[in-house]
């Protein structure tokens, strides 16, 4: 090292020494020479040149010497050896160009390699995020699919799904003790009835005797109940044309044409059925009015075990939750029925109550001072007189009370209230009636009529809530529906009050019961086909047979089979914010027909009073139950997962899922394109990473199929584009099969929504499962209201929507604020409330807070760092 180091300094200073005495050479000071010689030199040579005289060719030779002695002391180069020298510079010259135009090249070569290897990095940068969504995607899903199977290790309760039917024949009868209560048969479900023919997996077959075929009654039934009746029947679809197979035997025995028949007749030709088996086990028998006076026919007659279906029955003889008492067929066959039907409001109307009608047996007593000896007449003119009374009143209210028929009218039953007039006067009169009156038979043995059940009918078709004035009655359907919504029944005892308690009675409450009445009218009452579905979901729910799953929309896909669409590039989803959106997830369904058997014990009530349709089974529905807050610290903790595994603490309060304690879930979109390709690809592609999505449905309204060259993002979720049968907008409203959750998002093809917006309406839905939730352009609503907005809403609104192309989201929004009697729930997310709370503080003359008001002064002030 030091021999090296000492090396180094004598070769360093010997090339100073020559630095030193050779640094003339240097070009630069070669450069300054040339500049002096060639200023000095000519000015010189000039000088000398403008001294001589004479002809040029005389200059003196002497004088050229001196002037290159000159330049030589000067520079102490020669005039030869310059020239060389200057020569030699201009080849330095070139050759450092050559040497700078080449390592410009190289520079640029180097800066094109630095490009191409920043693209590079940023490229593998991107891919290395992608491989970490998609190692996230794959972490999740395994954990996910840990948890599953943790759950299904631990809960107890089966996987069950839609009803599957299973029927089996049975050639022997069961042997069945008679059901003898003294001399008297009392027929009950359990001792009446065969359950073995009926299995709760069996769905419920129905036979129905061909009314042409297999004649029942001993006279000619009429024919509106004919024809109607097996109408309906074809409609209904526990129908079934193998009789071996069949739970229960329909025989329709009236309505009939006359008053008069041979009941040993009627008798023989039950027991002739072939099906009878003996004693009617499982056998419902239908006596279906169709006038005022039609009666019991079934009086005297052997019916065994069958089930009687009419509206007429005394009480010794009807048999409580066995029997069924059903309406009169009044109204139209079956398909809508709120034509012609008056409004619902105003709350009050010109008349607070009104009647009509005639007790013949009264009549000669009324308006005079003699006193009925029957007690039942007796009590029933008291009634009358303190009725009488109320045309009187003082007060603003009007009635109109008519106890004699004027001109006639009555159908002849001197024991029970005629009903006067004809129908069109009768609802008339109906239809500015507040309250409708209607008094229960004098005669304390009847338990229903088919007059009286006329009166409930017309009054609720007309929107006249029903006064029954005797407590003795029976409704309609009472087994499920439930009657106090819809009506007031009090005894007899409290007419004199009557006016003061209608009177309590708010307009709020008016309407609610106007409304539960007209509901129940129209699903239950008011057709045939209404009349025979309740007829046999009756019988079915007192079986525990679910009912059959509601029919969905199939969804053909717009492709073949063979053909496989073009995927996209990959897409790099943009950076959430800081709140957590939650997991990006593997799509899993919602659980479906999880209440089958149970929906009938604990939602009975809503099944047939609240949502109004217990004819079909429905994969979930807004309604179902959830657990409640405290379940998951006591026991209940499979399916509920905190958010982050609990860290801040908040996340134990919260399911991973943003629903609380409802079950972790997903929801599908469902988006209708007409021939938009590109406006629908760039929608599709702000759906890439989007969190709890399910799947993307595409409605292809456009006869013309899309593009094969067009090429569909990858979501990471399947794109299910569906084959639209016509072009309508009622098409982003169909129950499709391939939705298999129980939230939809209905999105416009050009709706433009962040992330953290969607996955915030999906989180406020869930806290409100029957409202809709909404943005514009876009909401959340669940799969049961697709259903009923296909099926059940009335035909004329889809075509209205058909006719107009357009307000198919506002005929969705009645639907189900019809539904809920609620309004829909508009959201934005937080952050934009956020700024209008801020952005209103500095304009609202009342501080919301001292620091509000200091920024609003600051502002004011001209204070630097607020904005404008």
């Amino acid at each position: 090292m030091k021999l090296d180091r000492g090396y180094n300094r004598f070769v360093y200073g010997n090339i100073g020494g020559l630095n030193a005495r050779y640094q003339w050479l240097r070009p630069s000071y070669l450069i300054i020479s040339i500049l002096i010689l060639l200023i000095v030199g000519p000015i010189s040579f000039h000088y000398f040149l403008s001294k001589a005289t004479g002809d040029a060719k005389h200059v003196d030779r002497k004088l050229l010497i001196d002037v290159e002695d000159t330049l030589t002391s000067l520079t102490g180069i020669s005039c030869n050896s310059l020239k060389s020298r200057i020569e030699e510079l201009l080849a330095i010259k070139a050759s450092v160009t050559t040497e700078l135009r080449d390592l410009e090249q190289k520079r640029q070569r180097l800066q094109e390699s630095i490009s191409t290897a920043s693209n590079l990095v940023e490229s593998l940068h991107q891919e290395e995020s992608r491989l970490n969504i998609e190692l996230q995607r794959l972490k999740t899903s395994v954990q996910q699919a840990s948890l599953i199977q943790k759950e299904l290790d631990e809960k107890n309760t089966p996987e069950i799904s839609a009803p599957k039917i299973i029927r089996a024949t049975h050639e022997n009868n069961v042997i069945m003790p008679q059901p003898l209560i003294g001399q008297v048969v009392e027929c009950r479900m359990f001792n009446c009835f065969d359950y073995s023919r009926c299995s709760i997996l069996s769905g419920f077959p129905v036979y129905f005797y061909d009314v042409d075929k297999y004649r029942v009654a001993p006279n000619d039934l009429e024919v509106f109940v004919k024809t109607t009746v097996r109408q309906a029947m074809g409609y209904n679809p526990h129908i079934t044309n193998n009789p071996e197979e069949a739970c229960v035997f329909i025989a329709l025995v009236g309505e009939t044409v006359g008053n008069t028949f041979d009941k040993q007749l009627l008798e023989s030709n039950l027991h002739s059925l072939p099906y009878w088996n003996g004693d009617g086990r499982n056998h419902i028998l239908l006596n279906l009015a169709r006038n005022f006076y039609s009666k019991d026919i079934f009086d005297t007659v052997n019916t065994g075990r069958a089930l009687i279906v009419q509206a007429h029955f005394f009480m010794f003889q009807y048999r409580s939750k066995f029997d069924i008492l059903a309406p009169p067929l009044l109204g139209l066959p079956g398909g809508d029925l709120w034509h012609n039907l008056p409004p619902m409001v105003p709350a009050k109307r010109k008349f607070l109550l009104s009647f009509q009608g005639e007790l013949p047996l009264l009549q000669t007593y009324m308006g005079g001072g003699d006193q009925p000896r029957d007690p039942g007449l007796s009590e029933e003119l008291s009634v009358v007189q303190e009725l009488s009374k109320l045309s009187y009143t003082t007060t603003n209210d009007k009635f109109y009370l008519q106890f004699s028929c004027r001109g006639g009218g009555g159908y002849g039953d001197l024991r029970e209230w005629q009903i006067c007039g004809m129908e069109t006067q009768r609802n008339s009169i109906l239809q500015v009636s507040t309250f409708c009156l209607i008094l229960a038979p004098p005669e304390l043995s009847r338990s229903s009529t088919t007059a009286l059940q006329t009166r409930i009918f017309e009054g609720f078709k007309n929107g006249a809530i029903p006064v029954i004035l005797g407590n003795n009655i029976e409704m309609p359907f009472s087994e499920t529906i439930d009657w106090h919504k819809s009506s007031i029944v009090l005894p007899k005892a409290r007419v004199m009050e009557l006016h003061y308690f209608l009177r309590t009675i708010s307009n709020a409450d008016i309407l609610v019961m106007r409304r539960q009445g007209r509901m129940i009218w129209e699903k239950y009452l008011g057709s045939t086909q209404a009349i025979l579905d309740t007829i046999l979901a009756t019988v079915r729910e007192r079986l525990n047979i679910p009912p059959l799953a509601a029919p969905m929309e199939p969804s053909p896909n717009v492709f073949n089979d063979s053909f496989v669409p073009l995927k996209s590039d990959t897409i790099i989803p943009e950076p959430d914010t800081d709140e957590n959106l939650g997991p990006v997830e593997p799509p899993f369904p919602s659980i479906t027909f999880k209440r089958n058997f149970s929906i009938a014990l604990v939602a009975r009530y809503e099944m047939w009073n609240v949502i109004g349709d217990p004819f079909y089974l429905y994969p979930y529905l807004p309604i179902d139950p959830i657990l409640p807050s405290e379940a998951k610290f006591v026991g209940s903790q499979v399916g509920f997962r905190p958010i982050n595994m609990g860290a801040g603490g908040s996340g134990k309060e919260f399911s991973e899922a943003l629903g609380g304690n409802s079950p972790r879930e997903q929801f599908t979109i469902v988006m209708l394109t007409y021939e938009r390709d590109q406006v629908l690809i760039n929608s599709l592609a702000r759906l890439y990473g989007l969190p709890y999505l399910n799947k993307v449905i595409v409605v292809w309204n456009s006869p013309k199929p899309p593009s094969e060259t067009l090429k569909w993002p990858d979501l990471k979720v399947p794109i299910q584009v569906i084959r639209a049968e016509r072009n309508s907008l009622n098409n982003r409203f169909l129950p499709f099969s391939e939705i298999e959750t129980e939230a939809v998002l209905s999105v416009d093809d050009d709706a433009h929504l962040r992330h953290d917006e969607i996955v915030f309406g999906f989180r406020v839905w869930r806290e409100e499962r029957d409202r809709l939730v909404g943005f514009p352009g876009a909401a959340f609503f669940h799969k049961y209201y697709s259903y009923v907005y296909s099926q059940v809403m009335p035909q004329a609104i889809r075509d209205k929507v058909d006719e107009y192309m357009n307000c198919e989201d506002i005929a969705m929004n009645f639907l189900v604020s019809h539904i809920t009697r609620r309004p829909p729930v508009k959201v934005r997310y937080h952050y934009y409330y956020y700024f209008f709370f801020i952005f209103y503080s500095f304009y609202l003359p009342i501080p919301f807070c001292p620091n509000i008001e200091k920024m609003r002064n600051q502002r004011k002030n001209g204070v630097k760092g607020l904005g404008k």
